[in-house]
């Protein structure tokens, strides 16, 4: 099926003005104070409440969104898709490409004044490479890396790799934020309690209500890059004074407050609201990207049912896209079916190893998971009943479950607590699960070395698979130059992840934006970005 490009549907006018907060004079001796100087604010509804504040030990979507607005990175992809500097100024590699070495520009300060050095910088990689798929394979090759001096990262590799840049400006999670060399030191897997960045606006941590709200001041001394803004990449300027976070208990509420002009902006509407939205002038309603969402269903791949392939392959043939997508979704332009663990218009896309599922009917599964053993082992599916589409996939992987025969227990809770409950591994705990749903963006799957398609228990993705033909493929492919190879190594990581039941795909779908038509230059971008962005008066 052709992908149908959608396009925004309105133009942007203007509206919304900041509180003025006016003297007041004492008697009449003294004249009046002079008038303070309007904050421009702009408020926002994030897609998910925010709890989580640590982009390294969460790869949830909002975690990196709140990243972005408090931390910078080395290297950052454009709109032209390419890496480009970032916090570095320059660099250079050895004529056998094993030595590289990094100059940070000038200019670079923490949020508490200190100067940003490379032995920051490096102490932050370390960390990162702990939780990403892309960093598990660039130190891999990494022999040494090392501050030689302030401003200056020199890394050694083994052998040559031409992911270096590629890794380092990773464009969405886990993203490979920098931060002070002692907040970096924490564990990755313990979550960090300082968050002092160095990024175009300053987390208020006195003014943080997890789930609720959060805000975000401009960085007097942040200095952007010379070049115009391009996604991750270019200049980094904070347009307003003040970025507010404020959540809602529903979806109707939110859209309530856009409507309203009690909010400007809606990182993620629910589709159920698209239709009201797209009638009215005053209310921009479209994408920020050309890059869909990519719906999963993660198995947990330790403990019983779904530590046996069988059942896992079994439960993939009852999920049909399509009724997925008409339940979560709805109207058709906004979604299509994909058999492919890669986004379906990337170079990469393939239909391999996706034969046993992808035309399976009920009666198929029923047969599959009989033949499998399943003695009636409850399946626990975690639910975030605050994320309308991973609730509504839950609801239809419940039904089908049923339909199987299968005991299912459905555990209401919050995106927050879900994220927090899946990485409990297993044994005894009243946390341990067996599925649940999410939805990666585009970006994220573009390749093999992305941490949702390890074969590593130890350090994989939630689910934890262990198949070392699959963590061969994948680098393999990390090594590969050759486009032809690397897409034939790439159908190979893709025929291990579904003979295995790593995860079933979901579909590919759309989840708009909406925003009041007083908000100016909004990025088309695969991340909501919000330096550069600011609401006409």
């Amino acid at each position: 099926m052709r992908h149908r490009k959608i396009y925004q549907i309105a133009s942007i006018l203007g509206l919304f003005a900041a509180a003025t907060i006016i003297g007041v004079s004492v008697g009449t001796s003294q004249p009046a104070k002079p008038r303070a100087p309007a904050q421009s604010v702009l408020r926002v509804v994030p897609h998910s409440n925010l709890t989580w504040l640590d982009p390294i030990w969460t790869p949830i979507y909002i975690t990196r969104n709140h990243g972005y607005l408090i931390y910078d990175t080395l290297f950052g992809v454009g709109a032209d898709g390419k890496v480009h500097p970032q916090m570095v100024d320059t660099w250079t590699v050895s004529p056998d490409g094993l030595i590289w070495t990094f100059k940070l520009r000038d200019g670079l300060k923490w949020h508490d004044g200190q100067n940003v050095t490379a032995d920051d910088c490096v102490t932050s990689l370390r960390r990162w490479s702990k939780r990403d798929g892309a960093g598990q394979q660039l130190f891999d090759v990494i022999e040494e890396i090392s501050a030689t001096d302030p401003k200056t990262i020199t890394m050694k590799l083994r052998a040559p790799y031409n992911r270096v840049l590629e890794s380092l400006g990773q464009l969405s999670s886990y993203v490979p934020f920098m931060m002070p060399k002692r907040v970096a030191e924490t564990d990755p897997y313990t979550q960090i309690t300082d968050y002092t960045g160095s990024g175009p606006f300053i987390f208020k941590k006195d003014e943080f209500v997890a789930g609720v709200k959060s805000a975000y001041v401009k960085n007097p001394n942040y200095v952007p890059r010379a070049e115009p803004s391009s996604w991750a990449a270019g200049g980094k300027v904070a347009k307003v004074d003040r970025i507010e976070w404020v959540s809602f208990p529903t979806s109707a509420q939110a859209v309530a407050a856009l409507t309203s002009g009690r909010v400007d902006y809606l990182e993620q509407l629910d589709p159920r609201f698209i239709p009201q939205l797209e009638q009215r002038k005053d209310i921009v309603a479209g994408l920020t990207g050309p890059d869909p969402f990519i719906g999963l269903a993660r198995f947990n791949h330790l403990v019983p049912p779904f530590n046996k392939r069988e059942i896992r392959r079994a439960v993939m043939m009852a999920m049909n896209q399509t009724d997925y997508m008409n339940a979560a979704v709805g109207s058709r332009k906004y979604w299509k079916t994909c058999y492919s663990v890669y986004p379906c218009n990337s170079p990469l896309a393939t239909d391999a190893g996706s034969e046993f599922f992808r035309n399976a009917t009920m009666e198929d599964a029923r047969k599959a998971l009989q033949a499998a053993g399943y003695d009636g082992t409850p399946v626990v599916l975690l639910n975030a009943v605050d994320m309308p589409v991973v609730a509504t996939f839950t609801k239809v992987t419940a039904d089908k479950l049923r339909q199987l025969g299968m005991k299912v227990e459905v555990r209401d809770t919050g995106w927050a607590s879900m994220t927090s409950q899946r990485t409990t591994r297993g044994g005894s705990s009243p946390e341990t699960w067996n599925l649940f749903h999410t939805f990666w963006a585009a970006v994220d799957l573009r390749d093999p070395t992305r941490i949702v398609f390890s074969g590593d228990p130890v350090t994989g993705w939630f689910g934890w698979p262990e198949d070392q033909e699959l963590e061969r493929y994948r680098a393999e492919y990390a090594q590969a130059t050759d486009p032809q190879e690397q897409k034939r190594l790439a159908a190979k990581v893709q025929e291990r992840l579904y003979d295995i039941g790593a995860f079933a795909p979901l579909g590919e779908f759309f989840l708009p934006v909406a925003y009041r038509s007083s908000v100016q230059d909004v990025q088309l971008s695969p991340v909501q970005f919000y330096w550069n962005m600011w609401v006409k008066k």
